[in-house]
């Protein structure tokens, strides 16, 4: 595929040039400017950013910008896309030292959760980030996310990557990618992490949380994935979820995974037809996974009576993972493995820092 890519000259001095960096624009609000034609907000051409954020001029390394063909909202996002994304990083892998995509906030977590799986063995940084605001508003925050994922992505020591990993620069905060999820539709602080540290945080000055960033490795050769099942689900529980919904989704053609949003620390309801249900689909080869609808803590399956007989019949306790990191793993790894047996050990076990 071909995409359009522009070159931006940063610091006049090529001696202070620390590393080079590709910016992949996806789409999203932060690429959009207000249009007094149509009177409406319009992508804007990437080859006049300096325009809109002239203090990319002072960075002190090499920025390209690559924009695919078409900007794509966040809520079209699909699992192609991120193939796409990793292919695109598996292509400029050598030439380039680091990456940072622009996406739209509403699937962020979705695409970044995803690029940490697909992207095996990773030790550059791709730091995704975006904005609630477009960069053609006065009162914008793409234009600190911009400038400070870029430096993050750039930040080295002793020459080696400070973030070897896939993550979320927004408002301030770095998180770990499959760590993130989407909590604010109106406040500049769109991302939170609550069973994982945030990587850095950006005030002053970049403090970066060594402890709990990714080790590098740059023995291990990068490994991109190009394969993600899509015949998964999300089912949510709620009070009045009655047998007929359940039967139906379950038995959806080509059915192959399940993320199972439960209550609190894991439990569901004790209705024999409900277990029922479950322990049939499992028997049929689809592997279910219990996540937990709480933002913070975890799956404790077995812990209380209600979850126990979940645990018994073969559901995959997901611990601290997130809906997103849960989903898209459940793809990664069903495209992967054909025994449903190697999956749910896999989906129990972290990969790339998903769950505790």
């Amino acid at each position: 595929m071909s995409y359009k890519t522009s070159k931006i000259i940063t610091s006049s001095d090529k001696k202070k040039r620390s590393a080079s960096v590709l910016m992949i624009y996806t789409g999203g609000t932060l690429g959009m400017v207000y249009d007094t034609k149509s009177k409406s907000l319009v992508p804007f051409d990437f080859d006049q950013i300096l325009v809109n954020v002239p203090e990319l001029q002072r960075l002190e390394f090499e920025l390209t910008i690559l924009t695919l063909p078409k900007p794509i909202d966040s809520s079209n996002i699909k699992p192609s896309t991120w193939i796409e994304l990793a292919k695109i990083i598996k292509d400029k892998f050598e030439e380039f030292d680091a990456f940072v995509i622009l996406h739209g906030t509403d699937t962020m977590a979705y695409t970044a959760s995803a690029l940490s799986f697909l992207l095996e063995n990773l030790s550059k940084p791709v730091i995704l980030t975006g904005a609630q605001l477009p960069i053609g508003i006065a009162r914008t925050d793409a234009r600190e996310n911009l400038i400070t994922a870029l430096e993050i992505a750039s930040a080295q020591i002793n020459g080696r990557p400070v973030i070897p990993e896939v993550a979320i620069y927004f408002n301030s905060y770095l998180l770990r990618g499959n760590r993130a999820k989407k909590k604010e539709s109106s406040q500049f602080n769109a991302f939170r992490s609550e069973n994982y540290p945030s990587l850095a945080e950006a005030g002053v000055t970049i403090d970066f949380n060594f402890p709990f960033i990714m080790p590098f490795r740059p023995d291990l050769p990068l490994v991109v994935h190009e394969k993600l099942e899509e015949h998964v689900m999300i089912l949510k529980l709620f009070p009045g979820i009655n047998r007929a919904m359940v039967h139906n989704l379950l038995t959806t053609e080509g059915l192959r995974g399940v993320v199972l949003e439960t209550y609190g620390a894991g439990n569901a309801p004790s209705d024999e037809w409900f277990l029922e249900e479950l322990y049939e689909a499992t028997k049929r080869g689809i592997v279910i996974v219990n996540v937990s609808q709480c933002d913070g803590g975890r799956v404790l399956q077995g812990h209380y009576q209600t979850s126990s007989k979940l645990k018994s019949i073969g559901i995959i306790s997901g611990s601290d993972i997130t809906t997103e990191a849960a989903i898209t793993k459940l793809m990664f790894l069903l495209s992967q493995e054909s025994e449903p047996e190697r999956v749910k050990y896999r989906m129990e076990n972290a990969i790339c820092g998903e769950m505790s």
